[in-house]
């Protein structure tokens, strides 16, 4: 079964100007499977982790795409070798990209599963997880600096047409803090519920 989720990365931009206006620079994606806490928080903690090795961090656009391609890396696994009937070969991952050694896949996963959002179009309504993960709007060269997320309830939101920035604003969170204090608190969670 699947947990659908939106994922907003987000972060705030000052004006240069002598005003005290201030705007959001806003990425959402779309996330059809694993959307539960557990799930996204591990993954969120494991791309904080490279963004901060790598120094890679540039944005919310940028922080997006990599979330999507790292969860697409995880289950190109599932494609490649051990099938007889597969000719995908790990050491060569540009057969990815030959469309007959996909014939024999009826949709496969790593290319669906993801999608960037347009904020502006509203949510489909099955998603069981909101999530804004807060950038903080230092220059990505300086020392690595914490992220702050917020997790909503489960389907704590209204099904959305038009821009999304209402639903965000509506939804019930049972969460907002440091990245690594929502892991430890709702994967707790979690383990107790289960």
């Amino acid at each position: 079964m699947s947990t659908r989720s939106q994922l907003r990365f987000v972060q705030r931009v000052e004006q240069p100007d002598e005003t005290d206006d201030s705007t959001d620079r806003v990425a959402q994606v779309y996330r059809h499977s694993d959307g539960y806490p557990a799930s996204v928080l591990r993954d969120l903690v494991q791309l904080k982790e490279l963004l901060d090795a790598t120094r890679a961090e540039r944005g919310p656009g940028y922080t997006a795409a990599t979330f999507m391609f790292l969860d697409k890396l995880s289950t190109v696994d599932l494609y490649l070798d051990g099938d007889p009937e597969r000719t995908i070969d790990a050491a060569q991952p540009a057969d990815l990209l030959e469309p007959s050694n996909m014939e024999h896949l009826d949709q496969p996963l790593f290319l669906l599963g993801h999608g960037v959002e347009n904020p502006a179009d509203g949510i489909h309504g099955d998603e069981e997880y909101l999530y804004v993960v807060e950038l903080p709007t230092e220059n990505p060269f300086d020392e690595p600096t914490e992220w702050t997320v917020k997790v909503s309830g489960h389907s704590a939101f209204p099904r959305w047409e038009g821009p999304t920035d209402e639903a965000f604003e509506q939804a019930s969170w049972q969460f907002h803090g440091s990245l690594e204090d929502a892991l430890a608190e709702l994967v707790r969670d979690e383990a107790v519920v289960k």
